[in-house]
């Protein structure tokens, strides 16, 4: 990854969430932020700001912690809230807080104890955020707009699809021509590609372990490449074309993907 960083002179780093195993952080002094992260990314090439999101895992530690600027005072690079947007410009990337959204983490959480804090009443707090999403899309006046959440909306890996993204984010997504939609959660790499809009579903969730072999069959026009192995992906971008690319553990290149738009030019 430092390899490919170096390579790609890369501006920033985006993690999907469960950003530590298996319960999140204790604290803002719990020693696993500098085993799994400061202690990791060496790489002169990952010294960039990390954009994160919170995931499932992280919410059964201590999430606030997390969102502690107190981090970010031990490591600069390390930027995690739970819904922001950060403009590049040329795109926009916004970031949802989807854990909360899994009906399943409150009415049958089996025997994990979750961080809600500041999440109650959860219905106004999902509806903020929906509602903050759309507004932000329709103002958006990005050449590419990608929306970064830690659940799945669509997915062939273990956990499929998530039915309460799909009932709640996925409409708004197609509604604001949002280009792409990406997400942890599966442990693989997958760009699904959709039938019905522009909408394309990549998958990053292979930096740390993988599930080999927990693949749901899905319809060829559609999945363009899954992979149940450890990897990472890249995205190029300039006005007119973005450049997908999603590597192996090794740093080698499985699957590429180009798009381009139109540029008009009014005088």
């Amino acid at each position: 990854m430092g390899i490919i960083g170096e390579k790609l002179k890369i501006d920033f780093v985006i993690s999907t969430g469960d950003n530590f195993y298996d319960d999140g952080l204790t604290g803002t002094d719990d020693p696993a932020f500098h085993d799994s992260f400061t202690d990791i990314y060496t790489a002169d090439s990952l010294q960039k700001p990390w954009y994160n999101v919170l995931g499932n895992h992280d919410y059964r530690g201590d999430a606030v912690a997390q969102l502690s600027p107190i981090l970010r005072q031990i490591d600069s690079r390390w930027i995690c809230l739970r819904s922001y947007i950060v403009d590049a410009e040329i795109a926009e990337f916004f970031f949802v807080d989807t854990t909360p959204f899994v009906d399943g983490y409150f009415t049958d959480p089996k025997d994990h104890t979750y961080d809600w804090r500041d999440i109650f009443p959860r219905e106004k707090y999902l509806q903020n955020i929906l509602e903050d999403l759309d507004s932000a899309l329709k103002e958006s006046t990005a050449k590419w707009k990608f929306v970064i959440g830690h659940h799945t909306v669509k997915s062939a890996g273990h956990h499929r699809n998530t039915i309460e993204l799909e009932a709640q984010l996925l409409p708004i997504l197609q509604e604001n021509k949002v280009d792409f939609y990406v997400n942890g959660h599966d442990h693989c790499l997958e760009h699904i590609s959709s039938s019905d809009s522009e909408l394309q579903f990549l998958t990053s969730g292979g930096g740390s372990k993988a599930w080999r072999g927990d693949v749901e069959w899905w319809n060829p026009k559609e999945m363009k490449f899954y992979h149940d192995g450890q990897g990472f992906m890249s995205v190029e971008l300039t006005q007119s074309e973005v450049d997908i690319k999603f590597y192996n553990v090794f740093g080698t290149v499985m699957h590429t993907w180009t798009s381009s738009k139109q540029l008009y030019f009014t005088i």
